[in-house]
């Protein structure tokens, strides 16, 4: 029996996990999850190695489009924030490369198999802002 997710952390946390999955079939490679800076933190940074870029992800869930679709939630303020955390990575870590912002929204319920996502419920929007 699969066991419940209960609390926020556990369900971003899947969530995140998901968007890894769905992220590594489309052909990205993983490099580090839930990067910090005093600045902010970033979900996933993973490597597009047909463009040669990173991609630094903000993964976002929402169980149903009530109150608007997980999309929608990375507003500006939060999109600044990102991009300070990202400067700060590529400072520290990988100075020249090149480097863009996408956004994994899903929608609906999280399957407790993670091989057992559908597709549709997860819109991956590449370079979703720009710096």
């Amino acid at each position: 029996m699969a066991r419940l997710l209960k609390t926020t952390k556990q369900i971003g946390d899947h969530a995140e996990l998901v968007a890894r999955y769905y992220l590594e079939n489309q052909g990205l490679v993983f490099i580090s999850a839930n990067f910090r800076s005093r600045m902010g933190e970033i979900d996933l940074i993973m490597k597009d190695i047909a463009q040669e870029s990173l991609v630094f992800v903000e993964v976002r869930y929402r169980k149903n489009a009530t109150f608007g679709g997980a999309a929608v939630t990375v507003n500006r303020q939060k999109q600044q924030r990102l991009i300070k955390t990202a400067l700060f990575y590529l400072q520290k870590h990988a100075p020249n490369a090149c480097a863009r912002f996408d956004v994994v929204a899903i929608e609906g319920r999280l399957p407790a198999i993670i091989e057992d996502i559908d597709h549709s419920q997860i819109n991956w929007i590449p370079n979703a802002f720009q710096t």
